[in-house]
């Protein structure tokens, strides 16, 4: 028998009725890699830090049973309290870093945050007693010239009151100047470094009080609700945190209260657990207005149940030598008018360049490792010049200002940098940081809520939210995610050998979305 051969018509026909699928694909499928929370975090570099700190974040560390990044990094908040509003780096030309910090420790409950805030800020209210009772004699004093002159004002407009009319105007005269007097005496505020108070109002005046710079030290990190407007209603006030931050000056004139402070500083030192951060990510203003990008994140290991029954306790000499080091330090600088320029040796500026340029390729928008969290990451290189004046003061306590900083200690701000690089993206994860893993995550909860073992882009498309996902290709970067995590498997593309729309991409789920787990 012969076989006709067939036109083109008749094979794409025959070619129509054929299933051109490949084989079924391996049902065997690994552990999906988790979308949020599995990067590889970088270990708190205590040898970065000057002996004396170094030997006593170790001792807490170990003391207390905690992650060394706990006190390691309450260390730095230390230094910024005692050293925040009084120093800063110079970098290059105009450029000048100010050498407060904003720290924050993400740890779940049990993990004796308290004992370790109290071991590392023992010396600053310590500190803090001395500056008072130095101060005392003065504030004494301008309390009583302050009440005098009142008095005096008081009774000279009294007098002028029942004064004849000939000796009236001289009288007032005389009881208006005295009242001007009076008026322009201040009584200082007593020292103060640590705001017991976190609400923006306070820590506005308390900076207005205590010389432009006040630091907010807390194990509960409570002022992330305060930041975020939870007790107040209404936009969240975020400015004097905002320029806290980077020393911009802040005013505040309201009808109760008028405030000019022309270089605050605050320093903020806090712990909070990792569902406050995914809470305060949800905060739009928050956001908006680059307040999560001033921090810096650490999201260490818990050790709960790795602890030691009996753990080596802090050396007395450790302890005495951190809680002198620290007060002499803050009383140092304590004085200081103006804050103390840091200047940089050649090879420390080299090095901080160098590192400039290396971050610099990691903030692009599309390639970069850094460009989701870019507001973050753009100020990363002027945190590490901070973090380098910090260390330098703490290794040269008599004569910090008058040194310049070295390379090595600007090599230890460098590697303090990475590590909070390596915590900061995963702290951005936590908080919503990255868009694609974000829709990432949503895809992941409507496939879960469909349960299909196997799906196409159409199909997907009906479920999912349109102000998410407007068109069909918004879905392509989460499910190339999701592919490369091993949640989903894309079949072979189908071709039917029609003129129409051709078929809609598939996809198989893994079981873990689609069966119930045990």
């Amino acid at each position: 028998m012969t076989t006709q051969p067939l036109d083109g018509t008749d094979m794409w026909a025959r070619l129509s009725q054929l299933d051109l699928r490949a084989a079924p694909m391996p049902a065997v499928w690994d552990d999906p890699i988790p979308l949020k929370g599995q990067r590889a975090l970088a270990d708190f570099p205590v040898h970065a830090l000057p002996g004396w700190l170094r030997d006593f974040v170790a001792a807490v560390a170990e003391e207390t049973q905690t992650p060394a990044d706990l006190a390691g990094s309450l260390a730095l908040s230390v230094l910024a309290t005692a050293a925040g509003g009084r120093s800063e780096v110079h970098v290059r030309g105009a450029w000048k870093e100010p050498t407060n910090l904003y720290v924050a420790v993400a740890l779940p409950p049990a993990n004796r945050k308290s004992a370790v805030f109290s071991l590392l800020t023992d010396p600053l209210y310590d500190a803090e007693k001395h500056l008072v009772e130095a101060a005392t004699p003065a504030i004494v004093e301008a309390q009583v010239t302050a009440q005098m002159a009142k008095e005096a004002a008081e009774h000279a407009a009294s007098k002028a009151a029942k004064a004849s009319p000939d000796e009236q105007d001289a009288l007032v005269e005389s009881a208006q100047a005295l009242a001007q007097k009076a008026k322009t005496l201040k009584v200082p505020a007593e020292p103060q470094l640590l705001a017991d108070d976190a609400t923006a109002e306070t820590v506005a005046s308390t900076l207005a009080e205590q010389g432009d710079r006040i630091a907010v030290m807390s194990a509960e990190g409570e002022i992330f609700d305060i930041m975020a407007g939870r007790y107040s209603s209404g936009t969240p006030n975020l400015g004097v945190f905002l320029k806290g931050h980077a020393g911009d000056r802040h005013k505040v004139n309201r009808q109760t209260r008028k405030e000019y402070i022309e270089d605050p500083a605050v320093t903020i030192g806090i712990c909070v657990q990792p569902q406050v951060l995914e809470a305060i990510g949800r905060n739009e203003a928050a956001r908006r207005r680059g307040l999560l990008g001033r921090f810096l994140y650490s999201l260490p290991e818990s050790l709960v149940g790795y602890r030691k029954s009996e753990p080596d306790p802090i050396p007395d000499d450790v302890k005495v030598t951190y809680n002198r080091n620290v007060i002499d330090l803050t009383l140092a600088l304590a004085d200081r008018t103006e804050p103390a320029p840091l200047q940089l040796s050649p090879e420390a500026y080299v090095a901080h360049r160098d590192y400039k340029d290396r971050v610099e390729p990691r903030l692009r928008k599309r390639e970069g490792v850094l460009g989701h969290i870019d507001d973050w990451a753009g100020k990363l290189v002027g945190a590490v010049a901070r973090i380098a004046g910090l260390l330098h003061l703490a290794e040269h306590l008599e004569n910090g200002p008058t040194l310049s900083i070295s390379e090595e200690t600007m090599r230890g701000a460098i590697e303090l940098g990475e590590y909070f690089t390596s915590h900061g993206l995963a702290a951005f994860d936590v908080m919503g940081g990255d868009p694609t893993t974000d829709r990432a995550t949503s895809l992941l909860e409507t496939l879960r809520a469909q349960g299909w073992p196997e799906f196409s882009k159409r199909q997907l498309m009906l479920k999912v939210s349109r102000s998410e996902f407007p068109t069909a290709d918004a879905l392509d970067p989460a499910l190339g995610l999701l592919e490369d995590h091993g949640y989903l498997r894309a079949l072979p593309a189908q071709r039917t050998g029609g003129r129409g729309r051709p078929p809609s991409p598939r996809y198989l789920a893994h079981p873990r979305l689609h069966t119930p787990q045990p």
